[in-house]
């Protein structure tokens, strides 16, 4: 019985495996959406809480009347958005670290992406179509923020 090593003071080869970058992607991404994330939600914690009276002024009219603007719509539209991305991606690392089979690792990552695609088309649906005003609501039923029709 033979056994070959190769020569120790051989200069290391690099050998590129058929494979994309997605794990430095993903690696970046958490990053980069991590510090924006940041952002976005103190930005959105701080209007909500410390303009104006605070959390005693938080209701439906104010939810109402923030996303009377495009402005507030996008910025809780790309709040969801990376939130749900950030936290997918980490759960599927999770899932990656951690289950062995591949049966279970394809359930799990099925069962995410459902979850994901759920929460994040019912999300953003609900920004997009929020009416605080319906047409042909009783006037006492309306929010301030709503102009009698």
């Amino acid at each position: 019985m033979s056994t070959t090593f190769s020569d120790p003071r051989a200069p290391y080869q690099r050998t590129r495996l058929a494979r994309t970058n997605t794990e430095l992607w993903a690696w970046l991404f958490m990053r980069i959406s991590g510090v924006v994330l940041v952002l976005l939600i103190f930005g959105h914690l701080f209007v909500n809480l410390m303009v104006g009276e605070g959390i005693k002024a938080i209701d439906f009219a104010f939810v109402g009347g923030k996303w009377s603007s495009l402005f507030w719509r996008i910025w809780d539209l790309l709040m969801l958005w990376l939130a749900m991305i950030h936290g997918a991606n980490g759960v599927r690392t999770i899932i990656n670290d951690y289950a062995e089979k591949f049966l279970t690792k394809t359930i799990l990552k099925g069962l995410l992406l459902v979850g994901f695609v759920l929460t994040v088309v019912l999300g953003s649906m609900v920004i997009f179509t929020f009416d605080p005003c319906p047409a042909n609501s009783p006037a006492e039923l309306l929010p301030s923020i709503c102009t009698a029709k």
